[in-house]
């Protein structure tokens, strides 16, 4: 099959690249930093969001999946970076969906990131794909990007909202920077510890995006994490205990306001959220268990 990939350059798109490639796909990945260099016979890189539209002959294109937008994790949630965190996903995803109405045939399935950040936080409540949503600034901004997503079933695509947990993978994202201390002995509770993290291993993002891929009954909002999420305390445990480091220091929530301003949400709130539509759907998880993980990644 062939797959048009936006945003195929971060940790979750070179994890399904890669995979794709195994199973002899074949990719067409739209990015900023080109180099027609870096093909392969599998991989094909082609330039975009330079303020024109690729004209690029793209063949027959099977599945769209959509990573594209600036990191929640760049900096400070100033004013200024709140507006491009959100003004870059709809301007990805608009420009991406021009892209698919010049398409010689229509995809079959649009795969859009997204985030559970859409339920808002809670210490208490459990969610699943059908909660309601929340009405804070990520969930805001995760409800403005999902609805730009849905612009194609203007053109009869199935489309899926993959709200993703925590990804945790020993190559970038969150888990580096939570280890990290632990190795200088360092290591300690992050706000309360009640705060629930909602996880999901790397691996279980690529079989689970395939797993949609193949089953053409699921759609809207699915759920891409772990079915047994922890505390936040729990996962600090687990590192300690594997690392052999302790686990003694505290960071109040106050000092990671002070520091982190409103982006401490990202650390000292949390959700406890289900994956039920894949668990409705047979799929099965590779990794539930967040100590297997910490030893299956380190």
């Amino acid at each position: 099959m062939n797959f048009l990939i936006a945003g195929g350059t971060g940790l979750v798109g070179q994890a399904l690249i890669n995979q794709l490639v195994k199973d002899n796909h074949t990719v067409y990945c739209l990015t900023r930093n080109y180099s027609k260099q870096n093909d392969t016979p599998n991989i094909h890189y082609i330039p975009w969001l330079n303020n024109e539209l690729p004209a690029y002959p793209f063949p027959s294109i099977d599945i769209v999946v959509n990573l594209a937008g600036y990191s929640l994790n760049s900096g400070r949630w100033t004013k200024q970076r709140k507006q491009v965190i959100l003004s870059s996903r709809l301007q990805t995803t608009t420009e991406l969906l021009a892209i698919i109405n010049r398409l010689p045939t229509m995809p079959s399935l649009l795969l859009n990131a997204s985030a559970v950040g859409i339920y808002g936080t809670s210490e208490s409540m459990c969610f699943n794909e059908s909660s309601p949503l929340g009405d804070d600034f990520l969930a805001n901004t995760v409800k403005d990007w999902e609805a730009c997503a849905h612009n194609a079933k203007n053109y009869s695509i199935r489309t899926v909202f993959c709200r993703f947990g925590l990804v945790l993978s020993n190559k970038g994202g969150a888990l580096p920077k939570l280890v990290l201390p632990y190795r200088y002995f360092l290591g300690g509770r992050l706000g309360t510890g009640n705060q629930w993290v909602s996880w999901i291993h790397i691996e279980d993002v690529v079989e689970g995006l395939l797993y949609i891929a193949n089953h053409p009954t699921i759609e809207g909002p699915v759920n891409f994490t772990s079915p047994h999420p922890v505390k936040m305390s729990e996962l600090g445990r687990k590192i300690s205990s594997h690392l052999k480091r302790p686990n003694w220091f505290t960071v109040p929530d106050c000092l990671l306001k002070i520091v982190l301003g409103e982006m401490s949400i990202l650390i000292t709130k949390g959700q406890h959220v289900r994956p039920t539509v894949l668990l409705e759907n047979g799929y099965t998880f590779k990794h539930t268990e967040i100590g297997e993980v910490i030893k299956n990644l380190y």
